[in-house]
């Protein structure tokens, strides 16, 4: 079992910056590959970013590709989300998501934890 808890969210101005994370319970963090999605309001939960267990293989989304950077610490038991050159298309909750197992996905059916969520609002 893990539990997900995200933090980091707020209001911020177009060209700004935030950094979410996402802390996780359990001695096995290491173990899981992590996603992180978003839902806008009457939006289905897009896919945002990928890591692996290792950290050692990522993958973003088109639209959010060379804007943000997802990372993760596993002695601290935590992944990240860096954004950067926010839009106000940015806006919506963000999600961070586990699966058991070094790969990690695209699909949101893919992963079997999720956290609460973060509101992050991008202001034009």
């Amino acid at each position: 079992q893990v539990q997900l808890v995200e933090s980091g969210g707020g209001l911020v101005q177009a060209g700004g910056s935030l950094r979410l994370s996402c802390a996780a319970s359990g001695r096995t963090f290491s173990s899981y590959a992590m996603g992180w999605f978003r839902q806008a309001p009457g939006e289905e939960r897009d896919f945002v970013a990928r890591i692996s267990w290792s950290g050692g293989s990522t993958y973003y989304a088109d639209s959010v590709k060379g804007r943000f950077t997802i990372s993760r610490d596993n002695a601290k038991n935590t992944v990240y989300l860096q954004m950067n050159s926010l839009k106000p298309e940015d806006t919506a909750v963000y999600y961070c998501a586990a699966r058991g197992g070094s790969v990690a996905y695209t699909a949101a059916n893919k992963y079997t934890y999720w956290g609460q969520g973060t509101q992050v609002t991008v202001s034009s």
